[in-house]
């Protein structure tokens, strides 16, 4: 279901293929997150041409990214033990504003990239 290709084509498409400005407005800016979207579905096709699998690639990315759906998995993650903090305490990355700024930040990145992936290997094995 996961292939290194798979993740080959999430990375070259979230990182190499994405601009400053695309990371900086794509949570606040619908054109930012759409055109982000069509760079990053672009190394897809070398995987599969289906349009199904390559449009739910696009959308789950959308979702994804302008939503900003890794910060809110991350709180959720640590709502069942008693020292969990409320939503407005966490808005900023799901974790707990006493965390370090890097290390949220960072978790919350790997956090989206798993969905990605997971997404991605899941639409590739079922419509690719």
């Amino acid at each position: 279901m996961f292939t290194a290709n798979q993740i080959v084509a999430h990375l070259v498409g979230d990182y190499l293929l994405q601009s400053d400005w695309m990371a900086q407005n794509k949570h606040k800016r619908l054109d930012a997150a759409i055109l982000h979207v069509v760079f990053y579905t672009m190394p897809f096709v070398l995987i599969t041409q289906s349009p199904i699998a390559l449009a739910l690639i696009a959308l789950t990315h959308l979702l994804v990214d302008y939503t900003g759906v890794a910060r809110y998995l991350a709180w959720l993650k640590n709502r069942p033990w008693p020292d969990s903090k409320p939503w407005k305490e966490c808005r900023e990355t799901g974790f707990p504003p006493e965390m370090p700024k890097w290390q949220s930040s960072w978790l919350v990145v790997i956090i989206d990239n798993i969905i990605h992936i997971l997404c991605n290997g899941v639409v590739i094995y079922y419509f690719g």
